[in-house]
């Protein structure tokens, strides 16, 4: 016997049709590239993705047609995401931080057919135009005032071929499974892989970051979208956007401290997302400057993902500026949520240490998706908040395959994704992830914690940045080297450090050397690149070995 329940598709088209329709008037508020802030409603948003629907017709661009862009968060960007997948192609959000060997592969790879590009990547498009094999138009996002003198051959104007187009549009009937979105890896190993999302994952991915325990995003918020649009889909909020009502501040390529504060001061900001690195940098410029931010600010929670939180940067946010970090933990091949740290009502009375040991965690699994973890031999493990194994996921919004099948099967016989890290997960559902498992330091048989490692040597006043790799050594296998960059105006002595390790972590997780450097290496995405570190320290030995 089947329900008798009306058949509705998921569509990101119904997502820009319910706002239109259910809160027409909340604000985007963008800070552009060409420098002033434009505001508008999600009627203008709806409005002007159909009109970009209709130029994508009039560029003959078909249904399943891949179309890139290279673009900050703005409210033009924010059009495309739903002109371009309202119209059945599928929207390539290109990660400018990228080598460009790296965007040449992937442009290619997705075979796109249209390029939108902000006026910050024009010299970018010019050295990639002689190797971009499937790109047969370009078009700036900009209007004909600040239109560039370029190299690009026939390039077109954004604001032009919108205003030569209609509004009138009606979203076809689209396959709900139909691809929507299309983003690669950032490529630590190889080149970038491509995960292919669909409608209905993406609009189940919406739901989930909707929910009370998740990410609680409702009409009442203004959500600073420090996350870039061009990586995993800004954590899906212009989707959540369009669902909840939120007003949406989007800061263009402006991602100082200076001026991520500005905006959350003017915008009166409620919810910020984004990575760690730029957190760094509004916390500093906060300090150096004698903000006061609990004061000026009505900033309540802050999510942050895409490295592990260091606990200094909690505290600073709960005590200098009255908000509640959200740890989340996801990736690209899982849209990427999947876990997110709320507090249960019992930790709420906790004292502040044993609360910050909470949230130190990566959360809990937000409901669709499934956690597990295994040994080494593919055996799950108890989730008993001690043994730590490799964490597998799966759900509706977690990918099943790479897009033209790079790599080969990716699944487990239960459909299991590997996400390549290794965690824990105790018995109230949190996960914490401990390392990734090419960043595991095996020492006399024991795993060493390298994440739990930096972010102990974090609370140091006088240290920015650390990373901790594992160093060949002839009795332990492997010991940690502690690489540490210092704040700018300060000195720091390797003892200093240790010292200062001893009694935050086991005893015989003490890395047996540190080393300063100017600065760590990152990826695309803001993460420490250990296997560039791994490369510069290949021919280090410790001290006495």
């Amino acid at each position: 016997m089947f329900g008798l329940m009306q058949e509705h598709k998921l569509l990101v088209s119904t997502l820009i049709e319910h706002a239109v329709n259910c809160h027409p008037d909340a604000e985007i508020v963008s800070r552009t590239v060409e420098g002033p802030i434009h505001r508008c409603t999600y009627r203008d948003i709806h409005q002007r993705a159909k009109q970009v629907a209709n130029v994508l017709g009039a560029l003959g661009v078909q249904r399943g047609n891949r179309v890139a862009t290279l673009a900050w968060n703005g409210y033009r960007h924010m059009e495309l995401y739903f002109g371009v997948s309202g119209t059945g192609a599928v929207l390539h959000t290109v990660n400018p931080r990228l080598f460009p060997e790296q965007l040449e592969y992937i442009i290619n790879h997705a075979e796109d057919t249209v390029l939108f590009f902000d006026l910050s990547f024009v010299a970018l498009v010019e050295k990639l135009l002689p190797r971009l094999n499937t790109v047969r138009t370009f078009v700036v996002m900009t209007d004909r005032v600040h239109m560039p003198e370029c190299g690009i051959p026939g390039l077109l104007c954004y604001e032009d071929l919108l205003a030569a187009q209609s509004d009138s549009y009606v979203w076809p009937d689209l396959d709900e499974n139909a691809a929507t979105a299309l983003c690669y890896t950032s490529g630590t190993t190889g080149m970038p892989k491509g995960v292919l999302y669909s409608h209905r994952s993406t609009v189940l991915h919406a739901f989930g970051a909707c929910t009370v325990d998740s990410m609680a995003v409702s009409r009442s918020e203004t959500a600073l979208l420090v996350v870039p649009m061009f990586h995993v889909n800004a954590w899906s909020m212009p989707y959540v956007g369009a669902m909840s009502g939120a007003k949406l501040v989007l800061p263009g390529p402006a991602l100082d401290g200076a001026s991520v504060y500005q905006l959350l001061r003017d915008e009166q900001v409620t919810l910020a997302l984004g990575v760690p690195t730029v957190w760094m940098m509004l916390l500093q410029h906060a300090s150096t400057a004698g903000l006061k931010p609990i004061d000026e600010l009505a900033l309540r929670r802050v999510v942050i993902g895409g490295a592990a939180v260091p606990r200094a940067m909690v505290e600073a946010f709960e005590r200098d500026f009255g908000a509640f970090v959200v740890h989340a933990w996801g990736m690209t091949e899982v849209s990427p949520m999947g876990t997110i740290c709320n507090l249960l009502p019992k930790h709420r009375s906790l004292p502040l240490d044993q609360r910050m040991q909470v949230q130190a965690k990566q959360g809990r699994a937000v409901f669709g998706v499934s956690l597990k973890l295994t040994d080494e031999n593919g055996q799950r493990l108890p989730h008993d908040g001690q043994a730590a194994g490799h964490l597998k996921i799966r759900g509706p919004w977690v990918a099943k395959a790479y897009y033209r099948d790079e790599g080969g099967p990716i699944l487990d016989d239960e459909g299991y994704f590997d996400t390549g890290d290794v965690a824990t997960i105790d018995t109230d559902g949190y996960m914490q992830i401990t390392d990734r498992s090419k960043d595991v330091i095996k020492s006399g048989g024991e795993w060493i914690s390298s994440i739990a490692l930096e972010n102990a040597a974090m609370g140091h006043l006088v240290i920015a940045e650390a990373a901790v790799i594992g160093i060949a050594h002839p009795k332990w296998q492997e010991r940690p080297l502690m690489v540490v960059v210092v704040k700018p105006g300060q000195t720091l002595e390797r003892e200093a450090v240790l010292n200062y390790l001893e009694g935050r972590v086991a005893k015989w997780w003490l890395p047996d050397d540190v080393v300063f450097v100017k600065e760590l290496p990152h990826t695309a995405t803001g993460k420490l690149l250990k296997a560039a570190l791994r490369e510069q320290f290949r021919d280090y030995r410790f001290p006495d070995v």
